[in-house]
């Protein structure tokens, strides 16, 4: 059995974690407040991840660090180069693979399924930010510093999930009209939070992975529309009525709340079709995503 880093305790660093321990390897679980599952196997540690002594202490030893790390989204641009270096460094000094969690914002507006080829050519800040952090980390590898590999996911689904979806199935269950934005008819692909966890962890203990980035295995697209349906179906609740949001209210509100600022740059990903391409993670490793049904119960249930 191995040891493992994983930095960041939110909804994939803590899914993280527990499938670690419950494979029976040791983790360390480092964040600000030192929360996550509880597992005997589990240690959970108080730290800044943005301290290079802090994450090399922690790191002496592991086989892996997990950057699952996740900064508040308008703060991208400062918090996370500090975070990154630090990791990066702590890679170098104690031979430990990096496996970084990355998301589909630095390929920009696709023109047709994304594969983890695609350049990295986003012109908004937050989207750079991520991208330089791949560039250097691809670096470092490629002069043999560290072993380095990215597992790039589109919008999560599942438990603890801070995301779009998410946030509809509250007022799906309770039969209430959900506000949207962007084309609700638009292929989306989704990724369970399990599913992207698991592919993390697959890199880290397969030499295939490195020196790359690979995508999170993803259920075919379904659109908003026939996401927040099948919601309701499975949950027995009514037929969902939408409400769209209209680009010029996002501007306004974007005035008053940092994050709603930032979404007329990426509602791209909403106005047409978004899709990752998922096939090498599936023939090289044999991974396969949780059948969508059972991806939708697990997370109505988590809000019961």
């Amino acid at each position: 059995m191995g040891t493992y880093l994983v930095v960041g305790a939110g909804a994939i660093g803590s899914v993280v974690a527990e499938q670690l321990a419950q494979d029976g390897h040791q983790v360390r679980l480092l964040s600000r407040r030192g929360t996550g599952p509880d597992h005997s196997l589990i240690e959970g540690i108080s730290g800044d991840a943005s301290s290079a002594a802090t994450v090399e202490e922690h790191a002496k030893g592991v086989d892996a660090i997990f950057n699952c790390a996740n900064p508040k989204y308008h703060r991208w641009p400062s918090d996370w180069p500090p975070i990154s270096n630090a990791l990066l460094r702590a890679a170098e000094s104690t031979g430990s693979g990096l496996v970084t969690l990355g998301n589909l914002y630095a390929y920009g507006q696709p023109t047709g399924p994304m594969t983890p080829h695609e350049p990295l050519n986003a012109n908004f800040e937050k989207a750079q930010v991520r991208a330089t952090m791949w560039r250097q980390a691809k670096q470092a590898h490629d002069e043999g510093r560290i072993r380095a590999t990215e597992v790039r996911a589109s919008d999560y689904v599942g438990p603890m999930a801070q995301s779009y979806l998410n946030m509809l199935v509250p007022r799906i269950l309770a039969g209430k009209s959900c506000q949207v934005i962007g084309n609700v008819d638009a292929a989306h692909s989704w990724n369970y939070t399990a599913d992207v966890a698991r592919t993390l962890i697959t890199c880290a203990q397969d030499g295939r992975s490195w020196g790359r980035a690979w995508h999170a295995p993803a259920n075919p697209p379904r659109s908003v529309r026939q996401a927040t349906q099948d919601i309701a179906t499975l949950a027995g609740a009514t037929k969902v009525k939408m409400m769209k949001i209209p680009t010029t209210v996002l501007r306004i509100g974007g005035l008053f709340d940092t994050d709603m600022r930032e979404l007329p740059k990426t509602l791209y990903q909403f106005t047409s079709p978004f899709v990752i391409d998922d096939t090498e993670t599936r023939a090289t490793f044999g991974l396969e995503p949780t059948p969508w049904d059972d991806v939708l119960r697990t997370t109505i249930a988590s809000f019961s």
